[in-house]
């Protein structure tokens, strides 16, 4: 894992001047979210295991996207490029952030790859996050809004295992759900461990490959966006 992740003790791991460990990253989260707002880029955090079906999310967004503006997807993993090229031909300009050892996407390297996409006032930026359930909670990247996806094949305790990760998000996804019935999952207890990590989330329920789920998820997608654009423009 990498330096930076959390895994030691945090308490420990401070730097030469006293400050937080974050803090660095703190100040260019909030480079990042001054510069969203300045140019009304409606911003998406897209975190979660991996084979939660992501980018498969990102592919059904792109391919229904019925808002104004483009969508633009800055893609975290440690090797390839894989997931960069579906996104690119589904419809939506993308770049690629390759970690190496790193397990997660930081705010710095968020605002490098701002810097090399074309990105217009009034698009939609989806970062989609290196999948681990545990280090990209602990990193501001500027986003408006956290979503965590997951799959009925991880099982029902994951909130329970993962808390921090849960408690980060705004939305929680329960996407692949036409894999329910075919593998062990009760979807109510599930829900329940949601609510009790997190009882602010709003929970959706999704299934990329089949579409089910697709229109509600893009309306909350709007939803959400429309009131960031209403209150940047203040």
């Amino acid at each position: 894992m990498c330096d930076s992740c959390g895994c030691e003790t945090l308490s420990r791991r401070t730097i030469d001047v006293n400050q937080p460990l974050l803090a660095a990253n703190a100040a260019a989260a909030r480079h990042n979210r001054e510069h969203f707002a300045a140019r009304q880029i409606f911003t998406v955090n897209l975190m979660g295991a991996p084979g939660a079906g992501k980018t498969a999310l990102l592919e059904a967004t792109i391919r229904n996207w019925r808002g104004a503006g483009r969508i633009g997807v800055i893609e975290g993993d440690q090797a390839t490029e894989r997931d960069s090229a579906r996104v690119r031909a589904a419809g939506a300009l993308a770049h690629q952030v390759e970690t190496g050892l790193g397990c997660h996407l930081d705010a710095a390297q968020i605002h490098r790859a701002l810097h090399r996409m074309e990105l217009a006032r009034g698009d939609v930026l989806f970062i989609e996050n290196v999948g681990n359930l545990v280090c990209p909670a602990l990193f501001d990247l500027g986003e408006n809004l956290r979503i965590v996806v997951t799959s009925p094949a991880e099982g029902v305790d994951k909130p329970l295992k993962y808390p921090p990760m849960f408690r980060a998000a705004e939305l929680v996804t329960l996407n692949k759900c036409d894999l329910l019935g075919h593998v062990p999952f009760a979807p109510d207890e599930w829900t329940d461990y949601v609510i009790a990590a997190n009882p602010r989330a709003r929970i959706l329920r999704t299934a990329a490959i089949d579409g089910a789920g697709i229109e509600a998820w893009l309306e909350e997608i709007l939803r959400r966006r429309r009131a960031f654009l209403e209150s940047s423009a203040k």
